[in-house]
């Protein structure tokens, strides 16, 4: 074979225990012939591919794959030209979001002022660029979705496209991403004359290009920063050029917002004004919306409110955390910026939150992000989900090991926004309640939720509140609940679920003849076996192991409107004294009932493609990469995950290992090692993709894709 090329270090998995013995332990003896693997009849539905191991595997595209391990990463355009010439290319389905932008109330359509949240980190495409995740310690993450409106991920490149991850984490907590378009210096100045400064046919162009690739990957707009002077003739294009953008993105990118940053004025020169006024007006009329630099006082907000008129909550006012130049607040002290800033019924973009991060250090890093935003809590109006199921594991999209079923099934560190589940709100009430993530423990991912408290004497019951609601209650709810009660006083408490609905004269639970609920609120039935029928639901109810309990419900309502979904932690007698407690939520679902019995899909079209062999570790071994392709219907799973049976090359069974989450219908499995075939030998891999369903009920294995991949060496003399 050709020479070893340095081999993927940092994401190789071994494909079971097979692989670590070499070929050789079927050695030809004397009087003896090697055989090859022969498998077995293979279960239906199975791909079997037939490969032989080549040297000089074929490159892939740097810009879409890492140069080193292959491994799938987001990119960024540096250019007008590659603007221009981007196209859709298959090698870039990777960075494709997968997840939909969840429904949740009130929409952006409300005239309730908005948060914005800028992100800006060391320049962008840290460890968020690897698609599939990496083994980061102590990553930054952001989870108080429930509290922003708008995501912006930004950067100094000239077209900044959204790592994947950070749209599917957004989109699946119900909050839309921008990417950026910037211009800076000379070189920005020479950019918008190309395109700005001709005929509209050059500002056209770049409109419909930028639309198409938020359409392309799946993400909700742009943020517009023009930071460099403009000429007569390009700053008269530029109010068409923002018209004609917002119009291509509205047309392309259903609910797309096109939002411009407070720069340049209407005369092409760059000043700053801090505030909407006429000198910027003309590009805020041109848009969604303007986001306000950062140097202002009380009275460029009451300029802005009185110019912006019934579009006030189109102007977000920036805050800059870090707190450079001369800006009220900052840091801890960012509450004080959005007092004044809701005082005049503005929206607010809230620019570089990663200060927590990259100020206060990663050690502390959660505890200090919850302090953050619980400060800033009182003037960020909170948003409902709007449509079931709602099934969660509180996952943070990272961890210190990986849980499978409340037992760690993988050690080390982890990082995958993309993984990150549906968050909560995290309420704190000072002495009284915290909410905080668990890395330590959890049922499933990275990390569970932790509520510690205390009920006060003479109390029987705390009602902590974890999702505000707004829909229709379907007219049977089933509801499971995993927890784990901790500390000296964990015997005298107990917990359950409680929904509250709208206030209604209809609403009713069980029978029309039964009275409503004071208050609205429901305490739904303890199921100690789900009706005959639910088997899958029935496992889920039976399933509490090491130390976590599971318990279900039902509720019937009719005519009722879901309000609020809280975790109810009452005591088990009454006591003169106040009782603490700490409770960890595993997971936590809403099902409509008639969803639950229906049969899930089957993974079908199991594929595989861009295989790259190369030498190692070890001299006895190889090492694979390869891309799988299949299909499952749309928004039906909310991840899949992709596991090895192991490599071997004669018969016998390893045990299953996880390789790693997908996304979408598509994963690039990196530095498999496998043992090496021998002459004449075949050696076999097989691969399996198990959906992992958005209401998390099991699917059986013979519903999983299947692809085994026989391989053997070159015939002598081939390559």
């Amino acid at each position: 074979m050709a020479e070893a090329q340095e081999g993927p270090g940092r994401r190789g998995k071994r494909a079971g225990p097979g692989a670590e013995e070499p070929a050789e332990a079927e050695a030809e003896r004397p009087g003896r012939r090697r055989r090859s693997f022969q498998p077995a009849a293979e279960p239906r539905g199975t791909t079997v591919l037939h490969d032989t191991v080549s040297a000089r595997p074929q490159p892939l595209p740097a810009r879409h794959f890492d140069t080193r391990t292959t491994e799938p990463v987001s990119f960024f355009l540096s250019s007008l030209e590659e603007l221009l010439a981007w196209q859709p290319d298959s090698n870039d389905d990777f960075n494709v979001a997968a997840v939909p932008l969840a429904k949740r109330q009130p929409s952006l359509r409300s005239k309730r002022p908005r948060t914005l949240v800028c992100h800006d980190m060391r320049g962008g495409y840290l460890d968020d660029r690897f698609i599939q995740g990496s083994a980061t310690r102590n990553p930054y993450v952001f989870y108080h979705w429930r509290y922003i409106d708008i995501f912006v991920y930004f950067s100094h490149h000239t077209i900044t496209i959204p790592p994947v991850c950070w749209t599917n984490a957004a989109h699946r907590n119900g909050v839309p991403v921008l990417g950026t378009f910037i211009t800076e210096w000379t070189d920005g100045e020479k950019l918008c004359e190309a395109f700005l400064a001709g005929g509209e046919e050059a500002y056209h162009a770049v409109s419909k290009q930028l639309a198409r690739i938020a359409q392309h990957y799946r993400f909700d707009g742009w943020l517009v920063n023009v930071e460099n002077t403009l000429s007569a003739a390009a700053v008269r294009n530029l109010p068409p050029f923002l018209r004609h953008l917002t119009a291509q993105v509205h047309s392309a990118v259903p609910g797309g917002l096109v939002i411009w940053y407070d720069s340049v004025l209407q005369n092409g020169a760059l000043r700053w004004q801090n505030e909407l006024n006429e000198e910027n007006r003309v590009f805020f009329d041109a848009c969604d919306g303007l986001f306000t630099n950062y140097n202002w006082k009380e009275d460029h907000l009451e300029r802005t409110r009185g110019l912006a008129g019934p579009r006030h909550t189109d102007v977000y006012v920036g805050v800059d955390v870090f707190a450079r130049g001369d800006v009220i607040g900052g840091g801890f002290d960012t509450d004080k910026s959005l007092r004044l800033i809701r005082q005049h019924d503005l929206s607010a973009a809230i620019f570089a939150p990663g200060w927590v991060y990259e100020h206060l250090g990663a050690e502390n890093f959660l505890h200090n992000e919850n302090k953050f935003w619980g400060l800033l809590a009182e003037y960020l109006p909170t948003h409902s989900i709007c449509t079931l199921p709602l099934a969660t594991s509180f996952s943070l999209g990272m961890g210190t090991s990986r849980f499978l079923a409340g037992k760690e099934e993988e050690a080390g560190p982890w990082y995958d926004l993309s993984a990150q589940e549906i968050q909560p709100l995290y309420l704190e009430r000072e002495g009284r309640l915290s909410t905080s993530c668990c890395l330590q423990d959890a049922w499933r991912g990275g990390s569970s939720l932790r509520l510690q408290g205390t009920i006060s004497p003479g109390e029987e019951r705390v009602a902590i509140r974890l999702f505000s609601l707004q829909m229709p209650a379907p007219p049977k709810l089933f509801l499971t609940l995993l927890y784990k009660l901790e500390g000296p006083h964990a015997d005298e408490v107990a917990v359950a679920l409680e929904l509250t609905t709208w206030d209604s004269g209809t609403c009713h639970e069980g029978n029309v003849t039964s009275l409503p609920e004071p208050n609205g609120r429901h305490h739904p039935r303890f199921l100690p076996a789900p009706p005959p029928g639910l088997a899958k639901l029935l496992a889920t109810c039976d399933r509490g192991s090491h130390g976590w309990t599971s318990r279900c419900y039902e509720l019937d309502l009719q005519d009722c409107s879901l309000r609020d979904l809280s975790l109810l932690v009452s005591r088990h007698q009454p006591s003169p004294q106040e009782t603490p407690f700490t409770c960890l939520l595993g997971e936590v679902r809403v099902l409509d009932a008639a969803s639950v019995a229906a049969s899930p899909p089957q993974v079908q079209s199991l594929t595989a493609s861009q295989l790259w062999w190369q030498e190692g570790p070890e001299k006895e071994q190889l090492s694979l990469s390869v891309t799988l392709r299949w299909a499952f219907p749309p928004d039906q799973a909310g991840c899949f995950r992709v596991l090895s049976q192991g490599a071997r090359c004669r018969q016998g069974q390893t045990p299953l290992q996880l390789l790693g989450l997908a996304h979408t219908c598509l994963y690039r499995a990196v530095g498999l090692v496998v043992p090496r075939p021998a002459a004449g030998q075949s050696c076999r891999l097989e691969l399996l993709v198990e959906p992992v369903l958005r209401d998390k009920l099991p699917v059986d294995p013979d519903r999983w894709g299947r692809l085994v991949l026989v391989y053997s060496e070159p015939a002598h003399g081939t390559s």
